[in-house]
């Protein structure tokens, strides 16, 4: 047989992913029988692609809350994406959340991958971490004090993998990119409550990627961490 007639390979721990939603035992048995690839094909399709579960009733919802933040926010609808309970319907947190359904005290978790963007927020940090070692900037509080340290030390090691979480920079005058962001995921979740049929969810949540390769190899290291830890009975 000509090499190009033969059928495409399915790795057998895809046999079972045969539903746009598929429950999380079926996911579950996938990530943890699967190899690298079978992952990476997760990652990629069921866990960033598609219509989100928590929009199923009403997709067009889903553009709309996209298109408005890319507008907002200067990037294109197609970079917004959206992981986490709300996209397959249940946790895929390792530990004792592992398939906890989403609802009401689920967050909506909101992935961007922007190159422009996550190129400014990585200059901002930068901003931030040269005020606070100058003394420029102060923490006001010891609790304040404890996040900003740790921040310091994790958001490098966000920068090196291609992602950063907003939150973790000073949400302050000196730095308008942040607050930009946060203000624009305050604002979508005040929206979600106004309007009729939209999911409820505690808050809305956003993490910026350099680029599709860093989010879904990110995804792929999380999925990989899940397969090594037991269910939690």
């Amino acid at each position: 047989m000509h090499p190009l007639m033969k059928p495409f390979d399915l790795s057998p721990a895809q046999e079972g992913l045969r539903e746009i939603y598929p429950p999380v035992n079926v996911i579950l048995d996938a990530i943890r029988s699967g190899d690298k690839d079978a992952r990476y094909a997760l990652a990629r399709l069921w866990l960033s692609e598609g219509i989100p579960y928590c929009f199923k009733a009403q997709p067009a919802l889903y553009e709309s809350l996209r298109l408005w933040l890319s507008r907002r926010l200067g990037v294109q609808a197609k970079e917004i994406t959206l992981v986490g309970s709300g996209r397959q319907g249940f946790s895929l947190t390792p530990g004792s959340d592992v398939g906890r359904p989403f609802g009401p005290h689920s967050d909506l978790d909101l992935a961007f991958i922007s190159p422009p963007l996550f190129q400014t927020l990585e200059a901002t940090f930068k901003h931030w971490e040269a005020d606070y070692v100058a003394r420029t900037v102060v923490p006001r509080t010891e609790q304040e004090k404890k996040f900003w340290d740790a921040n310091l030390q994790s958001v490098p090691l966000g920068l090196a993998r291609g992602f950063i979480d907003p939150y973790k920079v000073p949400t302050w005058d000196r730095y308008p990119d942040i607050q930009k962001i946060q203000d624009a995921m305050y604002c979508a979740s005040q929206k979600l409550k106004a309007t009729p049929d939209a999911p409820s969810v505690r808050k809305v949540s956003a993490r910026v990627y350099s680029d599709w390769d860093s989010f879904v190899r990110q995804m792929a290291i999380n999925l990989e961490s899940l397969a090594r830890k037991p269910l939690a009975e």
